[in-house]
């Protein structure tokens, strides 16, 4: 078994997170190939998590992973929103949401979440949904197509991608990752296009949050994990850009007010110089804590 994400923030989250409990139990609402999760089981002998996954390739990674702890660990495979709804209330000491895509699906996924591969655009978690960013790029509306990639990644070129995207679908149908980056890229102006990030990075990631509803998902699930804690259980979430990060911002701040819970941190925590140097994509994470009253 080849690892190939490395957990973001584990020993800030390993701080702020703590058993309430004699038998604590941890819900992993995104556990990925399971490295918050072994961190948990290693420190704490007692506890148990349940680890929530979607996607069922990854799952089986961190259930491979994960075999030493036996029974202290359970997946489950389900939208985090989901399990989250149906959970015994104050039942969970912790819960903990990484909200990032693992470097898993851009690497090993084969489902065209990187603009730099030659995969199909896919970009589903659940398999066994129809909806992919193929059927996105080619069937959408330009002006659909257009306000999600604008909403979803202010994109500022968003109508112009949108309208060369829909130029080139009538040539015949855009199934490739690295063929819609080149239109993107094409769309553009030449200084953007040539800029240190990837022109066609803000659409991706506009059409991955389209095809898995990802923000869609995340204040309902954030309400049902107040209702889901322990007294005094903590909840973490890391965001990696703005749109996630002002859904939960918000959101903490409004049941704050009305006395639900306790906001641990006044300011997001963010990963330190060496982390950011030795894992890339910690450098846009940013951890939230709130502690339930």
């Amino acid at each position: 078994m080849r690892i190939v994400h490395t957990p973001v923030m584990k020993e800030e989250v390993l701080s702020f997170l703590k058993p309430v409990s004699d038998s604590p139990v941890m819900i992993d609402c995104t556990t990925g190939e399971g490295g918050h999760t072994e961190a948990f089981l290693s420190a704490y002998p007692e506890l148990k998590v349940i680890g929530l996954d979607r996607d069922c390739d990854i799952q089986k990674k961190a259930i491979e992973r994960l075999s030493c702890f036996s029974d202290r660990f359970e997946p489950v495979n389900c939208w985090f929103n989901d399990y989250l709804a149906q959970a015994e209330s104050e039942s969970a000491d912790m819960i903990l949401f990484d909200l990032g895509i693992s470097i898993f699906h851009y690497q090993e996924s084969q489902r065209g979440f990187s603009f730099r591969s030659d995969e199909n655009l896919d970009m589903r978690l659940d398999k066994s949904q129809s909806l992919d960013a193929e059927t996105i790029v080619n069937e959408y509306g330009e002006k659909a197509l257009a306000d999600l990639i604008y909403q979803y990644s202010e994109e500022r070129y968003s109508r112009r991608i949108a309208r060369r995207i829909v130029e080139e679908r009538e040539k015949g149908r855009i199934t490739s990752a690295s063929a819609l980056a080149d239109i993107i890229s094409s769309s553009v102006p030449p200084a953007y296009r040539y800029a240190r990030i990837h022109p066609a990075t803000r659409t991706f990631q506009a059409l991955r949050i389209e095809v898995n509803k990802e923000l869609d998902r995340i204040s309902p699930a954030l309400g049902q994990a107040i209702r889901v804690l322990k007294p005094s259980g903590r909840i973490a979430v890391i965001t990696f850009h703005s749109l996630e990060d002002r859904i939960v911002k918000w959101f903490f701040k409004e049941r704050a007010g009305s006395g639900e819970i306790r906001i641990l941190t006044k300011h997001p925590v963010t990963a330190s110089e060496e982390e950011c140097e030795s894992n890339p994509p910690s450098r846009s994470a940013k951890l939230r804590v709130v502690e339930k009253c």
